[in-house]
């Protein structure tokens, strides 16, 4: 039996939980400030000129969130009665609160997705409405990548975003990870920057999270047309995400984008290390993605048992559809290798145990 008499804590929750470096803490420090409600926060203005230059676009505004810089990219790019083409899975439509619907007035159209997140295209020209007074605006093509750790391929994005502009329809990339699909696209550009660059060129918004893959506290920041971050800087005010002396959050994302784009690549490898330790595990299913997160299926509804067991140990992980584990730049290979050995003693105790009811948790992005 596993003996746990160390402080030892292994959290795979989400790449969220991530505490910033000394380093980082240290840049936060020295970071010069200003008012940024003024516009005169000097490491918010560079970050901004930073995001704008390496997802090719002509500007950039830093967010508290990443939920908040969806919602504003939803709200600059749709009006009252305008409608938004989304998967019935993404973010922004599932998990952040219906926000575009009950602040804006802005219909989602749900669609079904693959197992890598992908809407069939021709479900999507289906879905665009005709000029109508009858029928919602379809003004809007939102997707997402990473899906659930899956880097959506380029010429899915180019497809997709093809037959949205031939109609008339904007787009937007919820790319809360996109570095990590920059990082798993090696076609796409020969460094992390120049993928980012190349994905989101299909798009003509996308959001970027800092407090996830990258590792820094909080923020994330929406890319855009001139036009389009004027738009959502007055949303964002409505919003109430207009913060003072946030430079202290954005010089820690500026060093996350100058420190820790390469080591994704580390995240992606303990996943995959996760994932074969798992693989032929009797009871379990591997559905494993291409990045940092690996998704488990557990046999006979023992996932509810197979989380209590973990955190007993001092292993953390979530459990929503199947069981999610995520890599991040707070673990390292003992700690999977010792999260692999708890979840084999697990199996090794209940064979053969009586089912328990499907695992249930919160949705931690």
């Amino acid at each position: 039996m596993i003996q746990n008499k160390s402080p030892l804590k292994v959290d795979l929750r989400s790449d969220t939980v991530t505490q910033p470096t000394p380093a980082m803490r240290a840049a936060m420090l020295a970071a010069p400030v200003g008012d940024d409600v003024f516009g005169d926060d000097p490491s918010v203005q560079a970050l901004q000129a930073r995001m704008a230059d390496i997802t090719g676009k002509e500007a950039a505004l830093f967010m508290p969130s990443g939920t908040q810089s969806n919602l504003c990219a939803l709200l600059a790019h749709c009006e009252r009665g305008d409608e938004y083409i989304v998967g019935q899975l993404a973010h922004t439509y599932r998990y952040e609160g219906g926000g575009a619907a009950v602040l804006g007035s802005i219909q989602p159209q749900p669609l079904t997705q693959g197992a890598t997140g992908e809407m069939q295209l021709a479900d999507i020209e289906a879905a665009i409405k005709p000029d109508d007074p009858h029928f919602a605006r379809t003004r809007l093509l939102c997707l997402e990548n990473t899906w659930n750790g899956h880097p959506m391929t380029l010429a899915y994005l180019a497809q997709a975003t093809d037959r949205a502009r031939a109609h008339g329809l904007a787009t937007h990339l919820d790319g809360a990870r996109l570095f990590n699909a920059a990082v798993a696209t090696p076609e796409a550009g020969a460094d992390a920057c120049a993928a980012a660059r190349r994905i989101a060129s299909y798009f003509d918004s996308v959001s970027v999270c800092f407090s996830k893959g990258l590792g820094a506290p909080v923020g994330s920041a929406l890319c855009g047309s001139q036009a389009l971050i004027a738009r959502a800087l007055r949303w964002r005010k409505m919003l109430g995400g207009g913060m003072r002396q946030s430079g202290l959050l954005a010089a820690a994302a500026t060093y996350a984008l100058e420190h820790h784009l390469d080591r994704l690549a580390d995240d992606h490898a303990l996943a995959q290390r996760l994932a074969q330790g798992l693989a032929g595990l009797n009871g379990v299913t591997v559905r494993s993605a291409q990045t940092n997160i690996v998704f488990i299926d557990v046999a006979h509804g023992q996932g509810p048992a197979l989380l209590a067991h973990l955190a007993q140990h001092g292993v953390l992980a979530t459990g929503l559809i199947g069981l999610r584990f995520v890599t991040h730049l707070d673990v390292n290979e003992a700690g999977i290798d010792y999260a692999l050995a708890c979840i084999h003693e697990f199996f090794q105790a209940h064979a053969g145990a009586t089912p328990h009811a499907q695992a249930t948790g919160p949705a931690v992005y």
